[in-house]
């Protein structure tokens, strides 16, 4: 037997090793069960590959990012496997790992029901205890249409290979150059067992799934798209240990108690009426008060921080959108055209930009106005396929608050610093705290303008990033068409992130508006612009804080922030001067004059997450004093009036939690 060399790379390690011809990635690893796969000159590899003289061999973790994507994967595989066991008749659609877990697409006459999950998961289990290997076979086209020829959606992705999409998730099926299969074989016996088209890696075996658990199911359309059938859809999650599968159903019943939808019918603060139509809300009085509190306090703010407000119509011309590219690159997430006078396109405006654009270009412009900042709580609709449209975080109508500023190069690195500033600062007014920042780059095969003009956006914007000493993450091709951006992801109370303000530098849409100004020198230039959205839009924000919270808003958001609640009927009068005297003073306080006992008022003001409860009773009236009672139920007794007054005013003001 001849001598292979290879080296095997750990982080920054790199140890030479001589084996024989033969020898496999995974007997580098003899006894590391937490090793699942190898990455070879940058690929990953099943553990049973086959390694060749010179290669570098980076052994694959299963806690690791790619570990756990092949264990979800290699996951969906078994689910499928019992599925098709106990539904002989079910058709095989996709199966990709995704955040948290896995899915796999069913063709079945009926959907699945809440037993028929838990006979399949008990299948699984079957399955896993087994010990099937997962062995990787290359297979030309003709061979697999042939060895698959009942799998018509199969069939359909054989047809795409080298063309597949992430999006739809067919690309770990056909993603590769070549066409493999994964049979299944049985440990003892090496009989196949299951097999699916496949480009892989897996685990070795199904032994080394240590956690799992079916979730739910749903229907889907084949690969996305609503002319296609209706498929059903098994979720499911994989953990690599028991404990942290048990540590992620917490999580997710803790984020189940926290979901906007549930709190916001819960707490009467919004609804989606059928009659509107989907993706489309309706604030209710309570929910209206805290959406007003939160644009008040950033008017407020962009006053100070010298943003002059505009307002643009809600519809406009397609000829705008041809103008701004939009009607080029965002088309499918637009709402259908309206033909009016005579055969014009009209289009409800997914994006506010243009139109201050037009509002800039409205008259001559000077290098002394600049910079210009526009700012517009600007309501746009966009197209949302229904299934992915999720409460106030994915809907087809919502307010952003865009802003749009106009600068001269000089000036582009030292607004970009103060833009972002002037976001993180006004974040953390609102309660958010745990950021890290993250920089989308040019998509090579959608873009606008020149290399050299994304290559001076993208390096400016990656220093003025650096600047504010948060952790950087690239994200690479995920750009607008116009532009680069730095999005500000957060990080919630209960540790889910989320994208909340971007900014976006853009050379683009000035030059295709031919935007100019007067230099100091008389000469017409062009100006930079910089997109800005803080909240992203007012309803997603609202639902990000409303799960944040939990619902209990602090004092300076709650929608009503102290409640009276008499002892009896005779003290309703006095805390209803207590209330007119605290709204004189802009603090919004009710008081519970329901026939309910007292211990009934105060569960129900528990239930709404009020911060404060005013609770007076005789001896109170007699001192011109009330009782406070907090959320966590301490109390203080014997509170004067105007010191009580004072004392939700101070909350207010300061935008303390209580």
């Amino acid at each position: 037997m001849s001598d292979v060399r290879v080296i095997i790379q750990r982080d920054s390690e790199r140890e030479e090793h001589v084996v024989t011809t033969g020898t496999t990635a995974g007997e580098l690893f003899p006894g590391q069960r937490t090793v699942v796969a190898a990455r070879v000159g940058g690929e990953l590899k099943d553990l049973s590959y086959v390694l060749q003289d010179g290669e570098s061999v980076e052994p694959v973790e299963i806690s690791s990012p790619d570990g756990l994507d092949i264990l979800r994967h290699s996951t969906a595989h078994v689910m499928a496997q019992a599925v098709q066991e106990l539904f002989p008749e079910a058709k095989l659609g996709i199966g990709p790992p995704v955040k948290d877990g896995f899915y796999y697409d069913f063709d079945v006459e009926k959907p699945f029901t809440p037993e028929d999950l838990k006979a399949v998961e008990k299948k699984m289990q079957e399955i896993q205890k087994r010990g099937q290997k997962f062995s990787r076979r290359v297979v030309s086209d003709e061979d697999a249409r042939e060895e698959l020829a009942d799998e018509p959606y199969k069939l359909e992705l054989i047809g795409i290979k080298g063309s597949a999409s992430s999006e739809d998730g067919a690309n770990v099926e056909v993603g590769g150059g070549e066409l493999t299969i994964y049979d299944n074989l049985d440990a003892k016996t090496g009989e196949l067992c299951w097999k699916d088209l496949c480009r892989g890696p897996h685990l070795p075996t199904t032994r080394f799934i240590p956690a799992f658990k079916l979730m739910r199911n749903a229907a889907a359309y084949w690969r996305g798209s609503e002319k296609n059938p209706m498929l059903q859809r098994i979720y499911g999650t994989a953990w690599p240990t028991k404990d942290e599968l048990k540590a992620h159903l917490e999580f997710l019943e803790e984020a189940a108690k926290r979901d906007h939808r549930k709190l916001g019918n819960e707490l009467d603060l919004f609804s989606f009426p059928d009659q509107i139509g989907p993706g489309l809300a309706v604030f209710h009085p309570k929910g209206g008060v805290i959406r007003r509190a939160m644009e008040d306090y950033s008017r407020r703010r962009h006053e100070e921080e010298g943003y002059e407000f505009v307002y643009s119509p809600h519809a406009t011309k397609g000829k705008l959108f041809e103008q701004s590219g939009h009607l080029d690159w965002y088309a499918d997430g637009m709402y259908p055209p309206m033909q009016l006078d005579d055969g014009v396109d009209y289009y409800l405006k997914p994006m506010n930009c243009p139109m201050h654009n037009l509002i800039f270009d409205a008259r001559g412009r000077s290098y002394r106005e600049l910079p210009l900042r526009l700012f517009e709580f600007g309501t746009v609709y966009r197209y949302e396929k229904s299934g992915v449209v999720h409460g106030l975080t994915r809907s087809r109508g919502f307010t952003q608050d865009d802003a749009h500023i106009y600068c001269t190069k000089e000036q582009m690195a030292q607004e970009l610093d103060r833009t972002l500033t002037f976001v993180l600062n006004l974040l953390r007014d609102y309660g958010l705290t745990d950021f890290y920042l993250e920089l989308s780059t040019k998509d090579p095969e959608k873009y606008v303008g020149s290399d050299e003009t994304w290559e001076e956006a993208t390096e400016t914007l990656r220093q003025v990033a650096e600047k504010q000493g948060l952790p950087l993450v690239p994200d690479p091709g995920g750009a607008a068409f116009y532009g680069p951006k730095i999005s500000v992801q957060c990080k919630d109370a209960i540790g889910r992130t989320w994208q909340m303000s971007t900014v976006q530098l853009d050379f683009n849409l000035p030059e295709r508006f031919d935007l100019e100004y007067t230099g100091p020198d008389g000469s017409k230039q062009r100006p930079v612009m910089i997109h800005r959205a803080l909240f992203g839009s007012i309803e997603r924000f609202f639902a990000v804080l409303l799960e944040h919270y939990a619902g209990a808003f602090p004092v300076w958001l709650a929608p009503v922030q102290a409640v009276g609640i008499p002892i009896g009927d005779t003290h309703i009068p006095y805390l209803q001067e207590f209330a007119a005297e605290a709204r004189k003073q802009g603090l919004r306080v009710d008081v519970d004059a329901s026939s309910d006992r007292m211990q009934k008022k105060i569960r129900n003001q528990q239930k709404n997450k009020v911060p404060f409860m005013i609770i007076a009773g005789d001896e109170d009236m007699a001192n011109g004093a009330v009782s406070f009672r907090y959320r966590d139920g301490s109390q203080e007794n014997g509170v004067p009036v105007d010191e009580a007054i004072a004392k939700i005013a101070k909350a207010v003001e300061d935008r303390v939690q209580v």
